[in-house]
């Protein structure tokens, strides 16, 4: 599998001109981590995360520290204009690692390791078509793993199903309904966050027998702790 197999297309964008609120906005209504900045002709520039707006949130609690902590905390010009800046232009990570849409997916994996990035912009022509993260590799891996056990009763999935969930993602297994028919599975259910949600997602799909995933997980009302 390929780039273009996995990528998320249609990707929210800003441009450099793009206030921090307006950017913020956009990562919370959209339930995603970062937006590429990108020119009138659509190419990218850089890229806008949550830890990028986190210096900011750092920064104001520069005020409140005593004065000698301060001088062992001096920063540099480029410090200072990535957490006081107000426009995209000012915050953003420049020249951000891009790869074209036939890149294959353990050449990304490996990519995104070397350099500790959760994401990477795909290109065609030198133009944004579609970003590749963590999430969405993942679920290509578990859609060209091999199928071990496609026997496997469906009892015996539901179980290590739940297993796998209660053992190794922190999610909690007993807010979790696993359905299994024939090897495909139903996840039902609440979960705290997205990621947990797609955390059973993966946990189901890596699990031998299993056929195709429908994750129909919703979430636990604010304020409404799993106990």
């Amino acid at each position: 599998m390929q780039a273009a197999d996995v990528m998320t297309p249609n990707v929210i964008t800003v441009n450099p001109d793009s206030e921090v609120l307006e950017i913020a906005t956009l990562l919370l209504e959209h339930g995603i981590s970062a937006v590429p900045v990108v020119d009138a002709e659509n190419k990218v520039l850089g890229i806008v995360s949550e830890g990028d707006l986190m210096r900011r949130v750092d920064n104001e609690d520069e005020h409140h520290k005593s004065w000698w902590l301060r001088i062992f905390s001096a920063n540099s010009a480029s410090d200072y204009v990535k957490s006081h800046g107000r426009r995209a232009r000012d915050i953003m990570t420049a020249n951000p690692i891009c790869i074209d849409e036939h890149e294959p997916l353990y050449r990304i994996a490996k990519l995104l390791e070397k350099h500790r990035i959760k994401r990477v912009p795909v290109v065609r022509d030198g133009k944004l078509v579609g970003i590749v993260s963590r999430a969405n590799l993942l679920r290509g891996f578990s859609a060209t793993a091999p199928d071990l056990a496609p026997n496997v009763d469906d009892r015996e999935i539901r179980d290590a199903i739940r297993r796998e969930i209660d053992e190794n993602t922190g999610v909690v297994v007993e807010h979790i309904n696993v359905i299994v028919a024939d090897g495909k599975v139903q996840l039902w259910g609440l979960v705290e966050t997205k990621e947990e949600k797609l955390a059973a997602q993966v946990a189901a799909e890596n699990t031998p027998g299993v056929k195709s995933v429908e994750n129909n997980l919703g979430y636990l009302p604010r304020g409404m702790s799993s106990f």
